[in-house]
C-alpha cells in the first residue's frame, strides 16, 4: 500500500464556506435530443415490459433517421424511428436494451409473424386487401 501524506490543517485554515451571497447553480435543461431519447427510452421499456424483455436493431432509414427494431422475448416485434444514430443508442443505452449488428440469424429467428403480416407482405395474393390507387394527377 502506497504512503500518502496529507497536509496537517488547524481550524480556520481548512476550506471557505461559500459565500452567502453566491446563487446555487440552476440544473441545465436537457437538450431536444436528450429529450427525445428519453421518450424512446420510456416507450422501449414499455415495449420491454409487456413483452417479457427486449433485443433491438438499429438501422438507418434516409434523411438522417434511424429504425429501432424491437424484438421482445414472446416474439411480438415493434419499430420506433429516431431522428439520429445517437438518439436512438442513447434510447437504448437508458433502457437496457440488447442491440444487435444485424437483424438476421438469431435476432429474426425470434420474430413470431401472424396472419395479418403475411397478409399485407403477399396482399391481394392471399386473399389481402389491395393497395389503394395512386391519386390522380392534377396536371394531366
Amino acid at each position: 500500500m502506497a504512503d500518502t501524506t496529507q497536509p496537517e490543517t488547524t481550524e480556520g485554515d481548512g476550506p471557505a464556506a461559500p459565500a452567502a451571497s453566491a446563487k446555487p447553480s440552476k440544473p441545465s435543461k436537457p437538450s431536444k435530443d436528450e429529450k427525445r431519447a428519453g421518450r424512446l427510452a420510456h416507450q422501449i421499456t414499455a415495449f420491454a415490459t409487456s413483452h417479457g424483455g427486449a433485443e433491438g436493431q438499429i438501422a438507418h432509414i434516409g434523411r438522417g433517421t434511424v429504425r429501432i427494431a424491437l424484438v421482445g422475448a414472446d416474439g411480438e416485434w415493434g419499430v420506433l424511428v429516431a431522428p439520429s444514430a445517437e438518439s436512438a443508442r442513447r434510447a437504448a443505452g437508458l433502457a437496457g436494451l440488447t442491440l444487435h449488428d444485424d437483424f438476421d440469424g438469431d435476432l429474426a429467428a425470434k420474430v413470431r409473424t401472424g396472419p395479418y403480416e403475411w397478409t399485407r407482405m403477399a396482399g391481394i395474393q392471399l386473399g389481402g386487401t389491395a393497395n389503394p390507387p395512386a391519386p390522380a394527377s392534377r396536371d394531366a
